[in-house]
Formats: C-alpha cells, sequence, structure tokens
C-alpha cells in the first residue's frame, strides 16, 4: 500500500470511544508499522527511511493515547521526535558507545537486579514498555524476551533481597513495572513488603506520560496496602501535561504515593529554560515535584539528542529565581559511580571532547561530551 493513500484516523472520533480509557485497549492498539503510524500524522520520506533502517537495532512502538499527542504535520513535535525513529540515530560514535553505559550487568548478581548503591537495589521485574522512547537507557533489554522475567527469577531476585539486610530501598523498574497486571504486581509488592529490612519501595514508571489509563481506582487500592510506595514518572515536555495525565497523577497522590518526575535534557525537545520552567511549574501544580533533570547517556543512536554539559548548567542556571526551588530538580550525570550533580562542584574540568566529574567517594569519572554536541 502506498503510504500516502492510507485513510486519516479521526482521533476526535476513537477518543470518545468508551474503550479508549481502557489501558488494556491501548496496549492492545500501539501503533507497530509505518502504514498504522501514517493513519495518525505525515510520514516524511526521512521518518519512512528511518523506520526500515533502524528496525535492526531498536524497536518501536506507539500507543494511540501518546500518538493523540503528536503534531500530525510538524516532524519536529516534540512528542513525536521521543517516539518516531529518526535517520540520525544512524549517526553517531557507535565504536565508543557501550550498550551498558552504567555497567549495570558487572553490579547484577542475580538476573534483572542492580546492586550498585549499598543500600539499595534496582530491580529490572519486566523487559517491555508501554513505548519505546528513542533516546532509551537501556535498549540492550527493553522488547528482547532473553530479558523477560518469570516468577522463578522474579523470587531469585527477591531472596537476594531478603538475604542483604543492608538493603533498605528496592526501585521497580524495567522496561516498565507498569506493564504488569496488578496480580503480578501485587505478587511483588507482597513479597518485599514483608521483608523486615526494605523500608521504602519505589516504581518508576512512564505510564503515567504514555498511557495514564493503567491508574484505576483498583490499582490504588491495591498499592495502598505496600506503603511506603513512591512512584517516580518521567515527563519531558509540556505537551504531555494532559488532563488524562493530570487525572492519573491525582489518583495515585490520593492513594498515598508520593510522585516524583525524572527528565530527560534533549536536545530539540526541551533544551529551552522556558519549555522547562512551564514543564517544571505545572509539574508542581499536579503534585509532582520535579527530581532530577538527567544529562542523556550515551547511548547508540542519541547524538542528536545530547546536550553538552555546559548548556545544561547554563539551563539550571536560568531557572534559578525564576520559579521556586521546590520546582527545580538536580541536574546530574548518571555514571557506573552513581549519580553525579552537576553543579560547579560536580563538574571538574573539560579535556577537549571529554569532561571529569567527581563522584561518590571522590571518584573521577570522565564522559565523553563533545564540545560540539
Amino acid at each position: 500500500m502506498n503510504i500516502a493513500d492510507v485513510p486519516t484516523i479521526d482521533i476526535a472520533e476513537l477518543q470518545a470511544r468508551p474503550e479508549w480509557s481502557d489501558w488494556k485497549w491501548q496496549l492492545r492498539n500501539r501503533i507497530r508499522t509505518a502504514e498504522a503510524l501514517a493513519r495518525w500524522i505525515n510520514l516524511t520520506e526521512s521518518e519512512l527511511q528511518a523506520i526500515e533502517a533502524t528496525k535492526a537495532y531498536f524497536r518501536w512502538q506507539i500507543t494511540p493515547y501518546y500518538a493523540s499527542l503528536m503534531d500530525r504535520d510538524d516532524p519536529n513535535c516534540p512528542v513525536r521526535r521521543q517516539v518516531v525513529p529518526q535517520m540520525d540515530e544512524m549517526d553517531d560514535d557507535f565504536d565508543i558507545l557501550s550498550l551498558d553505559p552504567l555497567e549495570e550487568l558487572a553490579h547484577s548478581p542475580v538476573k534483572n537486579l542492580v546492586h550498585n548503591y549499598h543500600d539499595r537495589v534496582a530491580f529490572c521485574v519486566a523487559a517491555e514498555c508501554a513505548v519505546y522512547c528513542r533516546y532509551c537507557l537501556r535498549k540492550r533489554m527493553v522488547g528482547d524476551g532473553e530479558y523477560a522475567m518469570n516468577k522463578t527469577e522474579l523470587q531469585q531476585g527477591i531472596d537476594y533481597i531478603a538475604a542483604h539486610p543492608e538493603i533498605r530501598d528496592v526501585l521497580l523498574t524495567g522496561g516498565d513495572p507498569m506493564i504488569l497486571n496488578d496480580a503480578n504486581l501485587e505478587w511483588i509488592l507482597s513479597r518485599l513488603r514483608a521483608i523486615p529490612h526494605v523500608e521504602l519501595i519505589r516504581i518508576g514508571t512512564r505510564f503515567p506520560v504514555l498511557n495514564p489509563y493503567r491508574f484505576t481506582p483498583e490499582f490504588c487500592e491495591m498499592i495502598g496496602k505496600y506503603h511506603p510506595v513512591w512512584i517516580n514518572t518521567h515527563y519531558n515536555h509540556p505537551k504531555e501535561l494532559t488532563a488524562d495525565a493530570a487525572l492519573a497523577c491525582d489518583r495515585i497522590t490520593r492513594a498515598g504515593a508520593p510522585l516524583g518526575n525524572q527528565t530527560v535534557l534533549l536536545k530539540g525537545i526541551n533544551n529551552d529554560a522556558e519549555v522547562l520552567k512551564t514543564l517544571f511549574k505545572n509539574l508542581v501544580k499536579m503534585r509532582v515535584r520535579p527530581y532530577y533533570l538527567y544529562q542523556a547517556q550515551l547511548i547508540g543512536g542519541t547524538r542528536h539528542f545530547r546536550t553538552t554539559i555546559e548548556e545544561g548548567m547554563a539551563l539550571m542556571e536560568q531557572l534559578r529565581g525564576r520559579i521556586s526551588g521546590f520546582a527545580i530538580p538536580t541536574y546530574v550525570l548518571d555514571t557506573p559511580h552513581g549519580k553525579v550533580p552537576l553543579t560547579p562542584n560536580g563538574f571538574k574540568k573539560r579535556d577537549g571532547d571529554y569532561i571529569e566529574v567527581q563522584a561518590y567517594g571522590g571518584q573521577i569519572w570522565r564522559e565523553y561530551n563533545p564540545e560540539e554536541a
């Protein structure tokens, strides 16, 4: 079929259907082909080429909800650029980039569990996401059946946590934990909460952004049994702060789970002080605390998203005094030694195309960050 002949979808009519707000319907009807995507947006020739060129190394899929936020005609739409493949992904320093830039595999005593910090673990309980973001930190694993977790493997992770009394904080991540149904999530939560030394459970999820209908009254009632549970989400642009997103966040906070947000600094999407100011101010209005602003990671296919660290620090300086301190996140670089706040104290110096930062314990980390990002 010629893409130009694909009929345009009536988004308003689709949104009026009762199934639109069913989170499982959103997952069943994810957009996975160029023909299906062409019903939602006018694909450029470059986007069509990228869909074909990038499929061998990183899959893509988009929920109807998130597709409805994309500008039909503008390929530079900040929502569209996050999820639609681009030919820029093929132009990167692949020879110096790692599929595992944080060296998580070296700190994984059991499958999908990362014990990098003394008192905390990241437990990747799912390998699938609602949508695959083009700048994803874990491209090596998301959508790969090899990293899917069965209950035996989940129990191995829980047993490891139980055997290490120093672990007081467990982050459920992935993939996206919210891809699991309520019964499977509760199976995990109940077993973690039964471990006496686990004080805090966190869930890292982008579902409030990509499929906000996931946060049903039934789910919110369920997590209330396992507090303290904190939820960190991942809004990158004000266009993502819809009424449905606000309702999801309201349900979560009314259920007693504090909400934080982790934004990634992305060139062409949010590397603008006014955009960030609007995003952070409106997140606070939704009772979501801006927590971290991440420097984009050195993942293959993301050169076009990465800014220089100096630009990120300049943006943070522009925010100070313009919005409440409560609404300003910490700008950080994630390294194999932990997160480094990018302040004049954390940022040590530039050495050509590399910068040096001081990590936890005084360790110096050299990060590839070319001046011409």
